[in-house]
Order: C-alpha cells, then sequence, then structure tokens
C-alpha cells in the first residue's frame, strides 16, 4: 500500500535496543522507545517520533526502579518480566502486549495500529476484550461503566453543566479496565488535549489519543482495583492529611457580604446548634474583585470580623481568582508586569482577556518566580487570619471561553503554547497557593479547594465539581463525579450541596444535605439571586432534618478523620464506588444502582431522589444492618426500601466496627470524651483503627499522634482494643461498646464477668411534626435493646471476651 498523509505513521520495525538499570530503550524504523519499570506493578511506555522525550514534569513524583526486572528474547519478542506483569514488545511492529504470570492477556495493543500518528496526533489503540469495563477516568459525568463512551480532556469552564456534558473542569487521564477477572490501570501523561474512547462507535478497540507530545503512558497491574489506586497515588502523590475542620460542615454563597452579615451568619448557626466549622468569601469580598484586597466599604475592619468569627469556632476560606486586574495603580498587576511573571504573546506582549475585574493578566504558574511570588502574596490573607483558600477560576476562565493557542507559558523552561499548558495550570495555582500557606504558616496543614487540575492535584488541594444545577438529576451526578474522583486517586472531593445554580426546593435541598453528609467534602454553596443554601432557609422541617445529618457527620469524625489519614498513607477513597470492592458484579453497574457506594468502608450508602419514598436497593455479598433500625438483611439481592425524607437509606456492613462520639458545634469543640464503639456481627475478624492528633499542626509526622487498632474475632466472640502507638494524648478517656446483632449478654474483662446492659440507640433525633402540612413520615428509628457496655480506655491492650 503506497504510504501518504492520510495513513497514521507506526513505530515501525525494532531496529537495536540496550537494557537499562530501570528497563530497555531503543530504536524503531521510525522513532525511539524507552519503557521502565517503576514497581512490580507498574510500567512506564514511552514512544516518540522526535529525537527526544517530551515528559511532563508536574504529575509524577516517583521514580523508576533499578534491577526490578528479568528481561528475556526470542526471535519474534522482547520479554521484560516482573512478578506482576510479563510485557511482550513484538520486533516486527513495536505493538505491546501486557500479560499476568499465568499467560492470561491482560490488555494488549491492536496488532496493525496499535501505536500510531495521523500528523501531529498521537494515540495509541487497544483491542477490546470481551465485556470488558471501564471505569475512572476522574471528573467525567455519565454512567459508572464508560463503555461506549467517548471523553475528552481539556480543562473547562461549563457554567450550569448537563449531567452527561464533557468536559468539565478538571482533567485526570486515568482509568481502569475490567475483564475476565483482571483488572487494570492506564495513565496517559500529557498535558495536551486528550481523547478517550471506549469502544464508542466500533466493536474493535478503545484507544487515547492526544494532539501533540509523545506516548506517555503508565500501565498498572495487581491483584485488585485498590492496588491498582495505590500503586497510581504512590506515581502522582498522596494527598496530605487535611486539618480535621476541614471535614467539618461548610457553608458558602456567591456572596456573603457585608461583614455584619458574615457575623450574623456564623451566630446562627451557633444559636441554632447546627454544627458549622467553615464560612466562605467569594468575590463580594475583594475590592471590584481584585485579587489580594479586601473591599473597605463593606468590610472595613476584616482583622476584626475574622478575630470575632473565630471566637465562635469558625475557619475562613477565601475565593482566590488568578486574573490580575491591568491596572497601572495596582500593586499585584505592576510587580507582576515588572517582574516578567504573566502569560505573554510570542512577541512578548502581555496576553489579556476578561474576567470579573475586567481586562486581566495572568499569572504563569509554569514560572518558579511566578509560584514564589504569588506564595509572598497569600501573607496579605494569613496576616489577617484567613485559613484557607479556594482557587476558582483557574482552566483558566475567561469571558468568551478561549485563551488563543499561540499563548507562552514558561513550562519549567523548556517552553509550552496554550495547547500543551492549559491542563497543568489549575494544578500549578493549587500548587503554590498549598506552597504559599506552608510559607506563611508553617505549623499547620494547608486547605486548598480548586476547581480544575490536572493528575497529581491531589497533592495540592480538594476538589469540588464546578457549577451544578439544583436538581435530582444533578445531585446524582455529583455523587458519580466524586465517586469517580476517588477511582482516580482524588480522595477529597466533593459537590456544592443544594446546587449552585437554580432555585432549591425544601425536598430536595433535605435529601441534598442528608447524602452529602456522607461525602468527603461537606459544603453547600449557592449563587447569587437564588434561593439561599443555608439549613435554616427552607423551613423548620428542613432545619431539623440538616441539623440531625450535620449532627451526624460530627458523631462520625473518629471514623471519618481515621479515614482520611488511611487514604493519605494508601490514596484510596473515603467514599468508595462499588465497582471498587465488587469489580466483577455486574449489577454494581447497573444504572439503577451505580450511584451507591461505601463511605469510610463501613457504610453503605444508597442515594435516592427527593421525590421518592420508596426505592430499590441493591445489598451486596456478605450481610448488611440497617444504620438506623438494626434490621439484619442479607446481601446479594435486591430490596425495595421506605426513603422518608429524613432517612436516607444507610446499611452497615456486618463484621464492621464504626467509631463516634458525641456531637459537637465544630471540630475544635469538645465533645463528652466517650467514644462509642458499634460492632456489628459479622463472621472472621474484623479490624478498624482509631487515628488522633491534634487536626491542625505536622506534629503527628514526629511521633505526635496516637494510633490504636480495634479487633473483632466474631467466630471467637474475643474483641481486643489494641496498645495505643505515639505521643499525642488521645481526647477518650471511656468506650462505650455496642454490639448491634449479638446474642451475648456477659462478657469477661481483667478476668471479671460484666453483664451487658440492653441499650435504644438512636443515631438521629426525633423529629417534631411541623404544622399544618409536614412533608412527610416521621417515623421515629432506633436499634432497640442493643448489648452494650462502658469501660475506661487504658492505654495498653485490653481483651474482651463475650459469653451468653
Amino acid at each position: 500500500m503506497q504510504k501518504n498523509d492520510a495513513y497514521p505513521t507506526v513505530p515501525g520495525k525494532l531496529k537495536n535496543f540496550r537494557l537499562t538499570p530501570t528497563g530497555i530503550s531503543g530504536q524503531t524504523a521510525n522513532g525511539i522507545f524507552y519503557i521502565q519499570i517503576y514497581a512490580e506493578n507498574t510500567f512506564r511506555i514511552q514512544v516518540s517520533l522526535k529525537k527526544t522525550f517530551q515528559a511532563n514534569p508536574y504529575s509524577v513524583v516517583a521514580r523508576a526502579t533499578e534491577n526490578a526486572f528479568t528481561f528475556e528474547e526470542t526471535d519474534a519478542f522482547l520479554i521484560l518480566k516482573t512478578t506482576k506483569i510479563h510485557l511482550l514488545i513484538r520486533k516486527e511492529n513495536f505493538s505491546l502486549t501486557f500479560k499476568n504470570p499465568s499467560g492470561e492477556v491482560i490488555s494488549e495493543d491492536d496488532p496493525n495500529y496499535g501505536i500510531h500518528w495521523l500528523g501531529t496526533e498521537v494515540s495509541n489503540y487497544k483491542k477490546l476484550q470481551e465485556w470488558e469495563k471501564f471505569i475512572g477516568l476522574g471528573e467525567k459525568t455519565g454512567g459508572l461503566n464508560r463503555f461506549g463512551q467517548t471523553y475528552t480532556h481539556w480543562n473547562t469552564d461549563h457554567f450550569a453543566y448537563g449531567t452527561g456534558d464533557d468536559p468539565l473542569y478538571l482533567s485526570i487521564p486515568f482509568y481502569m479496565g475490567l475483564h475476565h477477572g483482571l483488572s487494570y490501570g492506564i495513565f496517559f501523561d500529557n498535558t495536551h488535549k486528550t481523547t478517550f474512547n471506549f469502544g464508542a462507535g466500533n466493536n474493535r478497540y478503545a484507544y487515547f489519543s492526544a494532539e501533540d507530545g509523545d506516548l506517555d503512558y503508565y500501565f498498572f497491574h495487581d491483584q485488585n482495583i485498590s492496588e491498582i489506586i495505590t500503586a497510581y497515588t504512590a506515581l502522582t502523590g498522596r494527598p496530605e492529611l487535611p486539618q480535621k475542620w476541614a471535614l467539618g460542615y461548610q457553608q458558602c454563597r456567591y456572596s456573603y457580604y457585608p461583614d455584619k452579615e458574615v457575623i450574623r451568619l456564623g451566630q446562627t448557626f451557633r444559636d441554632k446548634g447546627i454544627p458549622a466549622d467553615v464560612i466562605y468569601l467569594d468575590i463580594h469580598h475583594m475590592e471590584k474583585y481584585k485579587v489580594f484586597t479586601f473591599d473597605a466599604i463593606n468590610f472595613p475592619d476584616p482583622a476584626s470580623m475574622i478575630r470575632e468569627l473565630k471566637k465562635m469556632g469558625f475557619k475562613i476560606v477565601v475565593i482566590l481568582d488568578p486574573g490580575i486586574k491591568v491596572d497601572e495603580a495596582y500593586t499585584p498587576y505592576q510587580e507582576g508586569k515588572s517582574k516578567k511573571l504573566f502569560l505573554t504573546y510570542p512577541d512578548g506582549e502581555i496576553y489579556q482577556g476578561q474576567v470579573w475585574p475586567g481586562w486581566c493578566a495572568f499569572p504563569d504558574f509554569t514560572l518558579a518566580q511566578t509560584r514564589d511570588w504569588w506564595a509572598e502574596k497569600l501573607k496579605f490573607y494569613t496576616d489577617l487570619g484567613v485559613d484557607g483558600f479556594w482557587t476558582d477560576m483557574n482552566e483558566p476562565a475567561t469571558w468568551g471561553q478561549t485563551v488563543p493557542n499561540l499563548v507562552q507559558f514558561d513550562y519549567e523552561g523548556a517552553g509550552g503554547n496554550h495547547k500543551k499548558s492549559r491542563n497543568v495550570y489549575g494544578l500549578q495555582m493549587a500548587r503554590c497557593t498549598s506552597e504559599g500557606q506552608k510559607k506563611q504558616n508553617p505549623g499547620s496543614r494547608p486547605f486548598v479547594l480548586t476547581r480544575s487540575g490536572f493528575a497529581g492535584v491531589q497533592r495540592h488541594a480538594a476538589v469540588w465539581t464546578g457549577d451544578n444545577v439544583s436538581s435530582d438529576e444533578h445531585m446524582l451526578a455529583g455523587i458519580r463525579l466524586v465517586n469517580s474522583l476517588g477511582l482516580s486517586g482524588v480522595p477529597f472531593a466533593g459537590y456544592d450541596i443544594g446546587g449552585f445554580v437554580g432555585h432549591c426546593s425544601p425536598d430536595l435541598f433535605a435529601r441534598w444535605i442528608s447524602i452529602a453528609a456522607f461525602c468527603p467534602l461537606f459544603r453547600a454553596h449557592t449563587m447569587i439571586n437564588s434561593h439561599a443554601s443555608e439549613p435554616w432557609s427552607f423551613g423548620e422541617e428542613v432545619e431539623a432534618i440538616a441539623r440531625n445529618y450535620i449532627r451526624l457527620r460530627y458523631k462520625l469524625m473518629p471514623t471519618i478523620y481515621t479515614a482520611f489519614h488511611q487514604s493519605s498513607q494508601t490514596g484510596l477513597p473515603v467514599a468508595k464506588s462499588l465497582a471498587l470492592v465488587y469489580p466483577f458484579d455486574d449489577k454494581v453497574y447497573h444504572g439503577t444502582f451505580e450511584n451507591q457506594y461505601l463511605f469510610c468502608d463501613a457504610l453503605l450508602i444508597a442515594p435516592v431522589e427527593s421525590y421518592k419514598s420508596i426505592t430499590k436497593i441493591y445489598l451486596p455479598a456478605g450481610n448488611w444492618y440497617h444504620f438506623f433500625s438494626g434490621k439484619k438483611l442479607k446481601g446479594e439481592q435486591e430490596i425495595y426500601w421506605d426513603c422518608p425524607l429524613n432517612y436516607l437509606p444507610v446499611f452497615v456492613a456486618a463484621g464492621s466496627i464504626l467509631l463516634m462520639q458525641s456531637a459537637n458545634q465544630h471540630a475544635a469543640d469538645k465533645h463528652d470524651g466517650r467514644l462509642k464503639i458499634h460492632i456489628y456481627k459479622g463472621t472472621g475478624t474484623h479490624a478498624q483503627s482509631l487515628y488522633e492528633d491534634d487536626g491542625i499542626s505536622y506534629d503527628y509526622q514526629a511521633n505526635g499522634y496516637i494510633s490504636r487498632t480495634i479487633q473483632m474475632d466474631h467466630d471467637h466472640g474475643t474483641l481486643v482494643i489494641g496498645e495505643a502507638t505515639g505521643e499525642f494524648q488521645s481526647s477518650f478517656s471511656k468506650a462505650k461498646i455496642y454490639f448491634h446483632g449479638f446474642s451475648e449478654q456477659h462478657l469477661i474483662i481483667d478476668g471479671q464477668e460484666q453483664k451487658l446492659e440492653p441499650n435504644n440507640v438512636a443515631f438521629l433525633d426525633e423529629i417534631s411534626e411541623y404544622d399544618p402540612l409536614p412533608m412527610g413520615d416521621h417515623a421515629f428509628q432506633i436499634c432497640k435493646a442493643v448489648p452494650a457496655i462502658t469501660l475506661h480506655l487504658d492505654q495498653k491492650e485490653q481483651v474482651i471476651q463475650l459469653r451468653h
């Protein structure tokens, strides 16, 4: 066949190769390649038509491992082997096949055009496996299973996006494939606009492609999805343990002003006994929307306002937009201009785009000097007592939604245009904002919430899903977005409770906040000229429901904070799609059940629309307990369940150990000192950690923590509260242990037999019947006659033996 530009360029036949300590490199007829082993379950594949590779310097923090593979050569193949992956490289056309040590195909290139270029566009086509499913890919709308769909990574300001719209604000080109009991992951590390096609419009292959740059991807394979996510986050970095207050309830609006209104907001939370930790200040806190300013009319003394709010136990988070107003009298513009810190055209003229302040220049966050400057500018806020930052409009967004592609970025000295650099702009803004906080307040962990980002953003910031809409469809879509982000290495994520755009109804807000109590980021937010989103804004009945679920969130804080600590060690999500735990159970991908997820491993959350009073739920394998009533149910069945607005369907996995405390008004507010340990009868041995530190500083990195493991051997009735490690003083002096589903009535501890006392347990408070027309049935649900005992919580190991 005659070669012309209409046909793809392929790497061609292998010409030569050489082994290196970390892998193999060489040349093909048309290009170069380098394959490296980063871990036994992680391979890197680089292929280019150019003489050198063009690597992304921002996402990967790991390095390849030396001498971690064995090598074989046959007439047809080069073969690299680890204990988890065997990679076969076909010499004839440089197509790749990944197998497990048993010889099963995990993934393989299309035999003819696996890797190819059409002009500057580079693609990798993988053969579709029978019944293959695809999950992850970060902030992407649609169903849990990505099969049959195409997605684009191009960070986009997408106001009031539809529940099937693409792309959105943030790009994480990492997905996982599942077939024949095997699972794998692929991270395409290319910052240009990329496309992922999972068998859309064809039945031959799935593929990923980029408009320009190299084929540079990482391939992961392990026994389960959890290990793949852990490997991906070992590569791109793990999230820091957040301050505890960041896990509490957060209230936001576009916008709260003047200062008296902000103080009134905080005081109302305290007067109504509704726990809350954070109040946000949106763009109206600024003077004419100029970043690093406060409006002198509406906020004449911001330091005093912040001090007053802190006395109530609130933390303050302010918005940061990247657009720097073009104003010769405005110091940040003067400094950025004189120091050459802004994005420019190729001829050196500063690029200007319109945003809230008018015509703006944009800091080049791919330039180290700009990041240092931005970190210094944060001192304006931290000196006033600001606790965290909310980086918005950082796709970057401009009116008209277009930045000319010839706009120039430094890209760490390598140079790059807008096409190459856009997708990492938000990541780099989040990075230097986090680094700036550490510089200005080195004793405290940073808090950054970002709208835009790229792979690796989890190292620097939490993520929220942008300008959603007040609708049941968006409520459920937000759950899928957060769960997909969790599958993609971003465990700290959330959505705007109640919806940012539109007018939220009372029923919808009640349902939304009950679901969001089990979301990693717990923030309500709405836009200007819409219905307010404070918990009391929808009448007394919704206020009571909201108070109940916000209080429940704070009661669960020992479990939640421990889960975030574990996530900082493993990269695994706090809110887990059922696909992570039950990947080969087809029912978890069904449209009826794909929104269900596990929160902190133990709790099965079954989201349901606000207008439904009964819903269909799938209980996966194992036994389950209804959280609010204690009713025991068998798994692997579909059930219909009553779901009045005041009782979201929540279930607890049999065998689980759930840690709780008394409700407090904010994270630093003292609880009653009693750890509540809820154990749910199951089989086998189950363990749950309890982790504590000061919730603020980095002292935990120098033994300033306390940790213990609570383990229940259900088959033998033995409970072990492990010895405490670390030097931090626990906030708990006593423990009350509840044995759900157990028939035993006595236990032996320290050689003494003690009787268990029956307790009625209510996880929510009873709601009054509001006149004249309550919205729903307020039947009060309790777990009846749960055997329980209270004991002193020692530093040393405590062994408890149950007996009839």
